[in-house]
């Protein structure tokens, strides 16, 4: 509990009706959309301005709490957890759309928005915000930011941190940063605008952002690809890129979450496939026509077995949230939904998923696949029980093998989702010891009183020596037989 006078101080800058501590509110705040995870917080306060928040965290740094930033708590790396307590500053009241500038084609607003709301206020004014995560209908701008979230359209567009020209955040001393703006080009110095991108509150707490935008495409059109053989719909993807075509959506799934997805929205997908890829592009008529034809041709001499384009734009966009609807659809299943974020490049999502496979009859667990394709961003999913600790065990062992498996195929531990609780005993892995170093000194530097997001990106386990111990024993096998270099220990 925070001492009477704090709360009296935190109360004073807000207003009473804006700061909470009754045991509701603080439950109703210990969680987010990361199953297993929970802590209570002291206190959730709203602030409704910048100047607010900058009150607010002077006050948090002369008595050393803890400050953790929430949008809609809808993230998927525990990032908003108060593993130290402290307080929830929930950024919802701060959600206007400040400027759209369609002479610079940009887009400010402060970080509370809500992103469905943002895409929507600016296609109506004939541009376009490409980044588009399965969660937007929830999700708010600033943790899109904060998380550096992608999307259905990576493939084409790019994610979150290609889009932030510009932001406004605020210093753990309570200070005020103003980054980057309306600007293409802008070499002053260390780029602290990409510096904050991704990192997941833990430096600042962002307040306002800018944006590039561009000018929304004409038409869309989208197709689906089956196939029974999982290399044949890999094998497409890395034709459909060779062949210099970049859709705006490029999506797998696997035949189980076909299964899951078609008993939940039932729109006729093909159950019985061992894959599937949705397509979609968008452009000129002529151009999108151009390249569902060159599609067509490429997904069927690399082993489709059926082609479904769609009829209407209607159609269409029932293929696509039926994919977005795959989290929700797999939640039917277990009680425990745990969709975790590993990205491969292209070439090996095959050997990926079938690398998932293995792994989750290795330790007898239900994991299910589905994705980004064109991006290499993969989710295995798995459907569990928290009440059942065993389970879950044999659940988190399996996924760590996951990680080692995309880092071996030269991939990464999250592509979108961040790091938060969940991916932090696993940074190393990618990163390095140098890397971790380079990341403490500048936390240390910024942070030095350890207030912001404390226990977020960095951890101390032992599945550092056990990955450790793997690859150096896959090192000396390497050393032996040089096409086994990216082999993974199982024994």
């Amino acid at each position: 509990m925070l001492e009477s006078v704090i709360r009296e101080q935190l109360a004073a800058v807000v207003g009473g009706k804006w700061f909470k501590d009754d045991p509701e509110s603080l439950v109703s705040y210990s969680y987010d959309a990361t199953p297993l995870y929970q802590a209570m917080p002291d206190g959730v306060i709203f602030p409704g301005s910048t100047q607010e928040v900058s009150d607010i965290v002077k006050i948090c740094s002369k008595h050393r709490i803890p400050v953790i930033t929430r949008g809609a708590g809808s993230n998927l790396c525990g990032g908003t957890i108060p593993l130290q307590g402290g307080l929830i500053m929930v950024m919802t009241r701060m959600n206007k759309l400040l400027e759209i500038d369609a002479d610079n084609l940009t887009a400010t607003f402060q970080t509370g928005l809500n992103t469905k709301q943002f895409h929507l206020a600016v296609e109506r004014t004939g541009l376009f915000y490409p980044p588009d995560p399965s969660s937007m209908i929830i999700c708010t701008m600033g943790g899109n930011i904060a998380l550096g979230a992608g999307g259905l359209r990576g493939l084409k567009y790019g994610t979150t941190k290609d889009y932030v020209l510009g932001l406004e955040a605020v210093l753990p001393d309570g200070s005020i940063l103003r980054t980057g703006g309306k600007l293409v080009k802008d070499a002053a110095g260390y780029d602290l605008t990409r510096l904050l991108v991704g990192s997941g509150g833990t430096l600042a707490i962002l307040t306002e952002a800018t944006v590039k935008l561009i000018p929304k495409p004409s038409y869309r059109k989208a197709m689906v690809a089956v196939y029974d053989d999982l290399q044949a719909a890999a094998r497409t993807v890395s034709n459909i890129i060779a062949n210099h075509i970049f859709p705006c959506t490029l999506e797998f799934m696997d035949q189980p979450t076909l299964q899951v997805v078609e008993d939940f929205a039932k729109i006729g997908l093909p159950v019985h496939a061992k894959a599937m890829l949705a397509i979609e592009q968008d452009g000129s008529v002529e151009d999108v026509e151009r390249d569902l034809k060159k599609l067509e041709e490429i997904c069927l001499a690399s082993g489709a077995v059926q082609l479904n384009i769609a009829k209407t734009p209607e159609e269409g966009a029932k293929v696509m949230e039926a994919r977005r609807s795959a989290l929700a659809a797999l939640s039917r299943l277990r009680p425990t939904t745990i969709l975790e974020d590993a990205t491969v490049p292209r070439s090996k999502i095959a050997d990926m998923v079938l690398e998932v496979q293995r792994i989750a009859q290795k330790y007898d667990v239900q994991i299910c696949t589905f994705g980004h394709a064109g991006d290499g961003n993969l989710h295995p999913t798995a459907m569990t029980d928290a009440r059942d600790p065993e389970e879950i065990h044999r659940v988190e062992e399996a996924f760590a093998e996951i990680f080692e498996a995309a880092i071996a195929m030269g991939g990464t531990i999250t592509g979108e989702h961040g790091v938060g609780i969940v991916k932090a005993p696993y940074l190393e892995w990618k990163v390095g010891e140098a890397g971790i170093r380079m990341m403490k000194s500048i936390k240390d530097a910024i942070d030095p009183h350890q207030i912001m997001n404390p226990g977020k990106l960095f951890a101390e386990t032992r599945k550092r020596i056990v990955f450790q111990e793997r690859t150096e024993q896959s090192g000396r096998d390497s050393a032996s037989d040089q096409d086994q270099d990216r082999k993974i220990e199982t024994s």
